[in-house]
């Protein structure tokens, strides 16, 4: 008994203010959070945005996107297009029909890229055009995720998220009571003092700790290499999408990730082709293939069934007017419809031959294996949209959660550092992380590789460092 009380007051020991595992701890966080607050709190503020992308939208770009009543009768998709492209030179690719008291959209691709064209579905009047990416909340999001500087912002961004991850946990470590009472759950002092920005950032990371590291785990499926290992093994494993959904497809068939905002778990799954002749081709998912329309004669010319009996397919496969419809691309493209209703479990993604109108491919939430529902319920919630506006505040709260620790550490930082340092927590000779934290550290960059590896990088440069450096700049 003796024994075990001497071995918990060591270990209390370890862990407070003056322990040199506090000290290391204490200094991991400070120098990830001066690498990673600024990106994180850009993260927050434009995902803060993004969570309310219809509404933002739909308020700034009203004017083509809502159609005021007018007499007369709405023109079929196939004449929408006909006239978005008569109005602005390229190829249609996707046409998203018009709802009540909205516009009809075409997509065309041109020379400068992308371009949105909204017509009126009566009488087809072009409202207005807009590039896909310049619009308002398209470019929010390429700033969400540094995509806008390249693919090395992207990658960085995976750095960034799987720091505030080791944020998250070293900051509950430093904040644990260890028989204190004040700056736990409530705030001392005043806005002039720094204990109590030191304790507004205690107490908002403890409050809003699960809410910001549900973020970074939830976004790191979106990111360039994490996110794309991760996807190939769940795919590989039959935990991400089953394989024998689409059945074989060529090597040279492109992903779907071609044609855009797809689901996460079908980003890698090659598309399926239309057979360029007119032979009979089977379904690959069942419970499709006996509402086939019938066929011409093998060796003669299979003209394409038409955007307009494309639609009337997908409408009574049980998808919703207005599900946006991606057109065939070449002669062996499909007509593709990606439905991304606010409940993740009717996700749904329907592929049509476009000379027979056969569905080659209908898969939706219910054939996602066990990795690709959790993946897509999560970045349901990360954007807000499974539960209506609760799950917007919610995650807003944790957006403005990250912004106030920020601010709150840069604060704190700046009244504690003395002119002309750094100020970062003392490392004192002798000082050693303990084998538990080394653990979980290795942990963390065994699952994250591109955290470890910035984790190497860390601990190289502070190792390499001069004590004189340290001294003179407080490093």
């Amino acid at each position: 008994m003796v024994n075990g009380d001497h071995m918990k007051a060591n270990v209390a020991l370890a862990s407070t203010p003056d322990s040199g595992l506090y000290r290391r701890v204490w200094r991991w966080h400070f120098y990830a959070g001066l690498v990673c607050l600024p990106f994180l709190a850009l993260m927050a503020l434009t995902g803060a945005l993004y969570l309310f992308n219809e509404q933002i939208e739909s308020l700034v770009y009203s004017r083509v996107r809502f159609a005021e009543a007018a007499p007369g009768q709405v023109l079929d998709a196939e004449s929408l297009v006909a006239r978005a492209e008569a109005a602005e030179a390229g190829e249609a690719i996707r046409f998203v029909a018009p709802e009540a008291g909205r516009t009809a959209e075409v997509g065309i691709r041109t020379g400068e890229g992308m371009v949105s064209v909204y017509l009126h579905p009566v009488g087809g009047q072009v409202l207005g055009r807009l590039r896909d990416d310049f619009k308002l909340m398209e470019v929010v999001k390429r700033i969400h995720s540094l995509e806008i500087v390249g693919t090395l912002g992207n990658h960085w961004i995976e750095v960034v998220a799987g720091w505030a991850i080791v944020l998250v946990f070293s900051g509950l470590f430093l904040w644990w009571p260890r028989g204190r009472s004040g700056g736990i759950c409530s705030v001392r002092g005043r806005p002039r003092q720094r204990i109590w920005w030191r304790d507004l950032h205690a107490v908002t990371g403890m409050v809003a700790a699960a809410a910001i590291l549900f973020l970074a785990v939830t976004g790191l499926p979106w990111s360039a290499f994490w996110g794309t290992q991760f996807g190939r093994l769940t795919a590989e494993w039959g935990i991400g999408l089953p394989k024998y959904l689409f059945g074989p497809a060529p090597r040279s068939s492109p992903p779907l990730e071609s044609l855009g905002h797809v689901p996460w778990t079908l980003l890698q799954v090659p598309m399926p082709q239309s057979a360029p002749q007119s032979a009979p081709q089977s379904a690959h998912h069942a419970g499709h293939a006996a509402d086939a329309p019938s066929v011409p004669a093998a060796g003669t010319a299979a003209p394409s069934i038409g955007l307009n009996k494309a639609l009337d397919k997908f409408v009574s496969l049980g998808l919703p007017a207005g599900t946006p419809v991606n057109l065939p691309a070449g002669p062996r493209g499909v007509y593709t419809a990606m439905l991304f209703p606010d409940d993740v479990r009717a996700q749904r993604v329907v592929h049509l031959d476009r000379y027979s109108g056969v569905v080659l491919a209908d898969v939706g939430y219910p054939d996602y294996g066990v990795a690709g529902r959790t993946i897509e319920w999560g970045i349901n919630l990360h954007t807000g949209r499974q539960f209506g506006w609760a799950n917007q505040l919610v995650m807003l709260a944790g957006c403005l959660a990250i912004l106030a620790l920020a601010i709150s550490a840069a604060v704190m930082w700046w009244k504690r550092r003395p002119r002309g340092r750094l100020a970062a927590p003392p490392r004192l000779a002798g000082d050693r992380a303990a084998v538990g934290a080394i653990s979980v550290a290795v942990l963390f960059g065994l699952i994250y590789p591109l955290l470890g590896a910035s984790m190497l990088v860390a601990l190289l440069v502070d190792a390499l460092v001069p004590q004189r450096w340290h001294e003179r700049f407080g490093l």
